[in-house]
């Protein structure tokens, strides 16, 4: 039986441990953390994730009911700069991020062993295989251990790595009855939005300009349109992370048997809410892959050649996003606006 080891047990480690299993690997799962589980709030799971994971026979990530409310985005006074339902967008399904990691751990079989508390110093690999610490040795490494990967800096020491975007975000869970749709407010260098998790609560999260490393609160937000200071009132705890994205051009995702996974081979600012999903889809990817008879190196360069450059386009993408929303000058954020106002009435237009 093929062995691979899995490095990192977040959302992208675990599917990709569900994945090789499904194809017949035996996977070893090592995470830093003392225990197995999931840190954060909510996450967006959009329908190409939703795929993949009813593909691993993961269940419970229905699909997302129909907005009964408007949403959209608005403006920190609450009025309305372009709906959701004018654009015709898709919705992705709201989930807490430690209840979707239960749901594919769920998946966890025979053939996955995992090793908590473990801590990866030292990779070494030649034609047969690949050795974790001296000590643990596979077929395949999967390196599934975050932006800024351990692995990925031992196999390509002279890259560049992650880069501040020049924000910080704020998160959070809400246990409050709010009748609204949910969306995003832009305001001056600082957004704000919600959702309703499957659960019925509410998942926040916010930005706002600043030097990396500052720490400070969200309460800035708590004089803008409701139920944005309901949403924080109801707040018992809020995560605050600094937000970086890998540079470009990106390193290719495998190097002889070591194979680069979700944020470790792609982190991505979440404007697009799509960074947990790629690295579902990458594990999708990967097993799809390694399940057809080529060998190693080919089906890891097959799956480079596939989620390489679907990746970076995600990245640019959301980088754009990104800026576009933090903009703080009061001109430009009244033309962007408008614009955006003007191109929702346009899609509206065509749509009907």
């Amino acid at each position: 039986m093929r062995t691979a080891i899995v490095v990192g047990a977040g959302i992208g480690g675990v599917t990709a441990a569900v994945a090789l299993q499904r194809c017949g690997w035996q996977v070893t799962v090592l995470e830093r953390a003392p225990e197995l589980g999931e840190v954060g709030a909510g996450i967006s799971v959009w329908p190409s994730a939703v795929a993949v994971l009813e593909e691993l026979g993961v269940k419970g990530v229905e699909k997302a009911a129909a907005l009964s409310k408007p949403a959209g985005m608005r403006k920190p006074n609450g009025r309305w700069v372009v709906k959701a339902a004018d654009l015709g967008v898709e919705i992705p399904v709201m989930i807490h991020r430690a209840q979707l990691h239960d749901l594919i751990t769920d998946q966890f079989g025979p053939a996955i062993t995992v090793r908590t508390g473990y801590t990866v110093t030292e990779i070494t690999q030649d034609d047969t295989g690949v050795t974790i610490n001296d000590e643990l040795r596979a077929d395949l490494v999967v390196a599934a251990d975050g932006i800024r990967s351990v692995i990925r800096q031992a196999i390509y020491p002279d890259y560049q790595g992650p880069q501040y975007s020049g924000y910080t975000a704020y998160r959070g869970i809400a246990d409050v009855e709010i009748d609204d749709g949910g969306g995003e407010t832009w305001g001056r260098g600082q957004r704000f939005g919600f959702a309703r998790l499957i659960d019925g609560r509410i998942y926040w999260y916010a930005t706002a300009n600043q030097p990396a490393g500052q720490r400070s609160h969200a309460e800035a937000f708590g004089g803008w349109h409701e139920p944005i200071p309901a949403i924080l009132a109801g707040t018992a705890d809020v995560l605050q992370n600094d937000i970086y994205d890998l540079a470009l051009p990106l390193r290719p995702f495998h190097n002889g048997r070591v194979v680069l996974l979700g944020d470790a081979a792609h982190a991505m600012t979440p404007n697009l809410g799509r960074g947990a999903c790629s690295a579902i889809e990458d594990a999708g990817a990967l097993a799809r892959h390694l399940a057809d008879d080529a060998s190693l190196g080919t089906a890891l360069a097959a799956y480079d050649t596939e989620r390489r450059p679907a990746t970076t386009k995600l990245i640019k993408r959301s980088r754009s996003v990104g800026q576009l929303g933090q903009v703080a000058n009061p001109v430009v954020c009244a033309v962007r606006d408008g614009l955006l106002a003007f191109a929702g009435k346009l899609v509206s237009l065509r749509r009907h």
